[in-house]
């Protein structure tokens, strides 16, 4: 919900997982959200990131890490690290 000035003034925002887009309710204290920094070529952080949240499903099956590098390697951060196994 938006007051007049624009703002959002709710106390809580749902997430959802970037993995399976399942919402992540707020009783899922398994649930993470992981911040990936951009760095330039000398490695210094460049004020800007992307965020990765996953559900306690996800981490429960033992999936987070294979989902981590797949999102990664998606939007450009990891290169020849996941490929699709059947």
């Amino acid at each position: 919900m938006e007051n007049s000035e624009g703002k959002f003034v709710d106390l809580y925002i749902p997430r959802k997982c970037s993995a399976t887009n399942r919402l992540i309710t707020a009783k899922d204290h398994a649930s993470v959200q992981i911040n990936v920094a951009d760095v330039d070529a000398e490695g210094r952080f460049q004020k800007t990131f992307s965020t990765y949240a996953f559900c306690g499903f996800i981490r429960k099956e033992a999936e987070a890490d294979d989902a981590l590098n797949r999102l990664a390697t998606q939007d450009g951060y990891l290169k020849n690290v996941w490929s699709y196994q059947q």
